[in-house]
């Protein structure tokens, strides 16, 4: 199809996504690049606001499973979670192939537009995976308070392990990357934009428990065996930065402590 090509600009939501795959098809246009808001930069396409519809979203989410069946509609509801370089792009060129060859098309590894975006789906569940278990929460007044620094946008994948570990806790967990927060209570949840997150410094019953889990980390440790080559490998670096284990606090000043 020889469309005319345009920069379409949305809101950056995944429902204003959909609506620009929508108004792409509705008015035989092809995007040649995606832009949000207020992002800066400067193309030389002509340039359509594309307003986020709520129903006409919907509507190109109900095809995603009648043309492509559930393993399409999760390649493209997690691409679009990913890091992935121009994603927008990757999943038109997907949906517009998806579209052509029906379900069949997520086995063609072959195909580029199907093999760039199964690789970075791959990469956003694996780490996903690994944030499952290098998360740290922290008591904040009741509530338990972690940080992430993702390359990918996990919480959505996060969220069911964590509320349904801790079904009867106030839970956030904060996503440095992307400045958006997860939060969660007694069944009900939300992952909200948030450009500033500050923590309260811990109380001595938090400092206490830290303290506690470093020296259960390193008193494991054998020293024989000490390979900081396989533990990266295990135990990717970048994730340090948020791990308990890996910080070093210093002890509260005597005042704050009596006032704990």
């Amino acid at each position: 199809m020889d469309w005319p090509r345009f920069a379409y600009e949305y809101d950056g939501s995944f429902a204003g996504f959909l609506t620009c795959v929508f108004a792409a098809y509705a008015n035989k246009e092809e995007p040649a690049c995606f832009l949000t808001y207020g992002d800066g930069r400067v193309t030389l396409w002509p340039q359509r606001a594309v307003d986020t519809d709520d129903q006409k979203a919907r509507r190109v989410y109900r095809s995603l499973d009648r043309s492509m069946g559930q393993q399409g509609r999760r390649l493209v509801t997690y691409g679009f979670l990913t890091c992935l370089e121009e994603r927008e792009l990757a999943l038109w060129d997907f949906l517009r192939l998806g579209y052509e060859r029906g379900p069949s098309v997520v086995r063609d590894l072959t195909d580029p537009r199907v093999a760039v975006l199964g690789k970075a789906v791959q990469h956003l569940t694996h780490e996903a995976h690994l944030l499952k278990g290098f998360t740290r929460f922290s008591d904040q007044d009741g509530a338990l308070v972690g940080e992430i620094d993702p390359k990918n946008r996990v919480l959505p994948l996060l969220r069911p392990h964590f509320a349904a570990r801790y079904p009867g806790e106030t839970l956030v967990l904060y996503d440095r990357t992307h400045r958006e927060a997860l939060f969660c209570q007694k069944g009900k949840w939300a992952i909200v934009p948030l450009d500033r997150f500050d923590l309260a410094p811990p109380r001595a019953g938090e400092l206490d428990y830290r303290a506690l889990w470093r020296r259960f980390y390193d008193t494991i440790a054998i020293e024989g065996r000490y390979n900081p080559k396989c533990r990266m490998t295990q135990m990717p670096k970048r994730y340090w930065g948020t791990m308990t284990e890996f910080q070093r606090e210093e002890p509260p000043a005597p005042g704050a402590m009596a006032q704990n």
